[in-house]
């Protein structure tokens, strides 16, 4: 667990977990609107150096960064949208699972099915100031030990 103050340290913890993401890794992230998890996946995307803009991908449900220093691209999606496990499915994420870091906002309950490792990151308000709370679980042989 992680105290968040601010926005700038979403991104830098975001930055932080891009250190520990490899090809084949698939991150799923959960939280309210605004609890920064579009916030975290731009750190994320600046430490992987991947191109950017990073916004939330809510309208257009997916978008790869490609890197800028022959690393993984970044699969950012969006699942808030989604109606069900068929709609993920014609998403086709799992078509570049295994070159690319691939991050679902709101996947929860939709994504799993992916993979069998994924990190799980829980984002929620503390009620203190604009606090973050940022739970990470690691689910699979992937991920034991990591975090």
């Amino acid at each position: 667990m992680r105290i968040v103050a601010t926005a700038e340290e979403m991104r830098e913890l975001g930055a932080e977990l891009a250190g520990l993401l490899r090809p084949g890794d698939l991150a799923v992230l959960s939280g309210p609107l605004g609890a920064g998890k579009t916030t975290l996946v731009q750190g994320v995307a600046e430490g992987l150096k991947v191109r950017g803009p990073i916004t939330s991908p809510t309208f257009v449900i997916a978008r790869v960064h490609p890197s800028l220093v022959d690393g993984p691209a970044l699969v950012h999606a969006d699942a808030y949208r989604l109606g069900g496990d068929l709609e993920v499915d014609d998403l086709d994420l799992d078509a570049s699972l295994q070159e690319s870091v691939t991050v679902v906002e709101w996947g929860e309950g939709l994504v799993e099915g992916l993979a069998e490792d994924r990190l799980e990151i829980a984002i929620d308000r503390s009620g203190a100031d604009d606090e973050r709370v940022v739970r990470l679980r690691g689910v699979g042989p992937r991920w034991e030990g990591v975090v």
